[in-house]
């Protein structure tokens, strides 16, 4: 039907959807770290899978989280923002709709979402710097990456918070977000994360590489209100940091 709007109509536009997603909720604590209408980040323990894959089709964080939607009676599918490494801990964001995973996304390409790590890597480091290499696959089938030339440009951005002789605690903010990043740019420098199997050796102190996704520093979509917050860092990586000090 047609119609002519006169002044002081109002207009009401219905964008309710039922959206459905094949991820089994599954009852697993969740630690909301932040949350408003458009955005939901967690704190994200190690040695879980973000999103189920066929060598782990449950037991993930989004399997979490969408046992947490359905719970809190949000209508809302996982739509992540970024991602983390299996044994990386951290922030991980999850837009709630399609227009908010469209614009933090854009945020992110844009590098307007500042992304803070803490790392623990091998050996002492002093000062503060910036890796700017490029980084690529070696061969399709590689699961490494590696600095090489014509690899996409790659900017590590760190600053050294405390050392001792044997490792240094590491402040990173990243520039750009490739895979394995950190990963791969400290190891190529000289200074591998501790217990990194892939990129540097074991270690007995942890059992996983020492990388916690710390800090997310953003504008909210609709206000544009400035949101900085933390993750707590784990027990495992603390002791790291104990060890360093003593």
């Amino acid at each position: 039907m047609d119609y002519t709007l006169d002044a002081g109509d109002k207009i009401e536009i219905d964008l309710t959807t039922e959206e459905s997603q094949d991820i089994l909720p599954e009852d697993i604590p969740v630690e909301v770290v932040y949350e408003d209408s458009d955005i939901l980040i967690v704190n994200k323990p190690p040695f879980m899978v973000v999103h189920p894959t066929k060598g782990h089709p449950t037991g993930t964080l989004s399997n979490a989280v969408m046992n947490y939607f359905i719970k809190t009676n949000q209508n809302s599918i996982v739509r992540l923002v970024n991602r983390l490494d299996r044994d990386t801990s951290g922030l991980v964001m999850i837009a709630k709709s399609q227009f908010a995973h469209q614009q933090m996304a854009n945020k992110m390409d844009k590098n307007e979402i500042d992304k803070y790590y803490i790392a623990v890597v091998e050996g002492y480091i002093d000062g503060s710097g910036t890796i700017d290499l490029p980084i690529d696959r070696p061969s399709p089938e590689s699961i490494k990456r590696e600095v090489m030339e014509g690899g996409q440009r790659a900017v590590t951005h760190y600053e050294v918070l405390k050392a001792s002789n044997d490792m240094s605690l590491v402040l990173i903010k990243l520039e750009t977000g490739k895979t394995h990043q950190i990963r791969v740019h400290f190891s190529h420098i000289g200074h591998p994360l501790i217990g990194d199997t892939l990129y540097g050796r074991e270690s007995n102190l942890i059992n996983r590489q020492a990388l916690h996704a710390y800090k997310l520093k953003f504008t909210t979509i609709r206000e544009g209100k400035e949101i900085e917050i933390t993750a707590d860092i784990p027990e495992d990586i603390k002791k790291l940091i104990d060890y360093i000090e003593k």
